[in-house]
């Protein structure tokens, strides 16, 4: 990485920490999850989630930004969040109030600049005001995500993604982990999930129900995920 976007991320990671992020983003959003049972008994979790991707600034003026997997990690570890599953960013796609166009930018070493991260960041809001989508609804297919995944503990060190779904549901990237985990480009976006759900009834540990190989069906199409509470596979 250069040292411009190791500047780039610590500047992130340093605003993000004092707390310069929309106020809209604070206020989370439920999403149900389900898996059917043996037997006929599904079993149901809802989760909470920021209704948009981690951005800097206020309601009136943001940037939602990218960022790499230490500075993701770094945020999730203070804020007392987690990223998301493959299952959980389809569940928040089909849930979304505000469904964008996806609008992939052409490919080439500028897609890690901040011009393109402003440029992108641009378009999603022209989208955004040509469809009225109000500031704090639930919206979704204008990024591809940053996701835990048991890959990575079979490929440590890189960065997992997945997402930015068309219309029909179907995503264009599926779950990848060919980067570093220092990479970073336009089309990524960080979505945290509050770290405790409610499921059958009770609030419980996102970090217990993944462990679980039975629970974590209701929030992983990979089964249980040793993830730890600062993020990384275990």
């Amino acid at each position: 990485m250069n040292t411009d976007r190791k500047q780039r991320e610590r500047a992130i990671l340093g605003q993000l920490l004092q707390g310069n992020l929309p106020g809209f983003l604070r206020r989370l959003v439920p999403v149900k999850l389900s898996y059917g049972r043996a037997g006929g008994k599904s079993l149901t979790a809802t989760i909470f989630v920021m209704p948009e991707y981690l951005a800097i600034g206020s309601d009136s003026d943001f940037l939602r930004i990218p960022m790499n997997l230490h500075t993701a990690t770094a945020v999730v570890d203070r804020f007392g969040f987690v990223l998301p599953t493959k299952k959980i960013v389809d569940a928040i796609y089909e849930q979304s109030t505000g469904h964008f166009t996806p609008q992939p930018l052409p490919a080439g070493p500028q897609m890690t600049s901040t011009e393109y991260y402003q440029t992108h960041d641009a378009m999603i809001d022209k989208q955004s005001q040509g469809r009225s989508f109000p500031l704090g609804a639930l919206v979704s297919g204008h990024k591809k995500d940053v996701v835990i995944t048991n890959r990575l503990r079979w490929r440590p060190g890189r960065i997992a993604i997945y997402g930015w779904h068309r219309g029909t549901g179907e995503p264009i990237q599926p779950l990848s982990t060919v980067h570093g985990a220092g990479y970073a480009d336009y089309s990524h976006g960080i979505r945290l999930v509050a770290k405790m759900a409610m499921i059958e009834g009770r609030l419980q540990s996102i970090y217990d129900i993944l462990h679980d190989s039975v629970l974590a069906k209701v929030l992983s199409d990979e089964g249980a995920i040793r993830v730890s509470p600062a993020y990384g596979n275990a």
